[in-house]
């Protein structure tokens, strides 16, 4: 079965970096568009950064110019660089993916979060 297990959340102090990491398994990585989402206490779940098979990047712009996605095919892993953080980017971060069967039909999985606190 599908599973995406992210890590590297942490406490950080503003200004600091961490650099999160999503390992997928139970489909083919490479053929998948990857993304990370965010919920803060009290706020909706919010796009944070989205990687296609081809490389494209979109990022919200919030995160424009301070987080970097990536991802390794090899490793089946979809990472999120983030930089210069601020108290406004604590949150639980999460991985999702949306994949497709041979019909078409669309399944969505996301992890099961990990938790980013930025203090001043």
């Amino acid at each position: 079965q599908v599973q995406l297990v992210e890590s590297g959340g942490g406490l950080v102090h503003t200004g600091g970096s961490l650099t999160l990491s999503c390992a997928a398994s139970g489909f083919t990585f490479s053929l998948f568009d990857m993304s990370w989402y965010r919920q803060a206490p009290g706020k909706q779940r919010e796009l944070v950064a989205a990687l296609t098979t081809g490389g494209r990047t979109n990022y919200a712009e919030f995160v424009k110019g301070r987080f970097t996605i990536s991802r390794d095919n090899a490793k089946n892993t979809v990472y999120l660089e983030m930089n210069s953080l601020k108290a406004e980017d604590t949150a639980v971060y999460y991985c999702r993916v949306v994949t497709v069967d041979i019909v078409g039909r669309e399944y969505e999985y996301w992890g099961q979060g990990t938790q980013v606190t930025v203090s001043s």
